[in-house]
């Protein structure tokens, strides 16, 4: 069965200043729900009041999607979409190396990425965590982040299409993500077609498991 795909996003032109505020306040939205974030909703959405139309009406569009859910059910959304869906993994270098041995030599490139930028990658996650690299670009713009996020463009793709695709309040913040960027370019269009295609890999030659999984249990962390 052939799966429906999105246009790609014209891109919206904003300043260095103005991208760094999206990617926080998308970092923020994207990382599992808290009651500490969703107290700052109101905060988030006078902030990205100013940003350019199509950046802060897509992270108003998610703000008014998820205003009226409580906390359990937004987390447990979230668990369903980000965790349980392989379309809609929240790390990056899934989708270019997915559960093979290739992954990583993926995760220590962007472990350098975060060390060239005057950083180190939390504990806690992957360094590819989308929210984490959303931040690094907030807080350290430059070419490093770019490349992080051009290379792995046809991913951020895959996963706005898969949350249209189920509906999900979150779709709109990866709207807002990729307004910010560059045009997709004819190379990012073929990876993207064929990912659509075959999905991220999944094959792990000469492994018993993969060798470095995405997490799959959430537990809140106090505010």
């Amino acid at each position: 069965m052939s799966r429906r795909t999105l246009p790609f996003l014209d891109p919206v032109r904003v300043t260095t200043g103005e991208r760094a505020i999206a990617h926080l306040a998308a970092a923020m939205l994207l990382d599992y729900p808290t009651e500490h974030v969703r107290a700052h909703h109101d905060l988030l959405r006078s902030t990205v009041a100013g940003l350019p139309h199509g950046v802060a009406d897509a992270l108003r569009a998610h703000l008014d999607a998820v205003g009226p859910m409580d906390l359990a059910e937004q987390q447990g959304h979230y668990v369903a979409t980000f965790d349980l869906r392989r379309r809609c993994a929240l790390y990056l270098s899934y989708y270019s190396a997915g559960d093979t041995r290739r992954r990583g030599m993926a995760l220590v490139t962007f472990r350098e990425a975060y060390r060239a930028c005057g950083f180190e990658a939390g504990e806690d996650e992957l360094p590819d965590f989308l929210p984490a690299v959303l931040e690094l670009s907030a807080r350290a713009p430059g070419p490093v982040v770019d490349a992080l996020l051009g290379t792995h463009r046809e991913g951020l793709e895959l996963l706005r299409s898969a949350l249209h695709d189920a509906r999900s309040p979150y779709a709109h913040v990866l709207d807002a993500v990729c307004r910010t960027l560059p045009a997709v370019d004819a190379a990012t269009a073929e990876r993207f077609a064929d990912l659509v295609a075959s999905g991220p890999p999944g094959e792990t030659v000469g492994l018993s498991a993969p060798l470095l999984p995405f997490p799959t249990v959430r537990t809140e962390v106090p505010a």
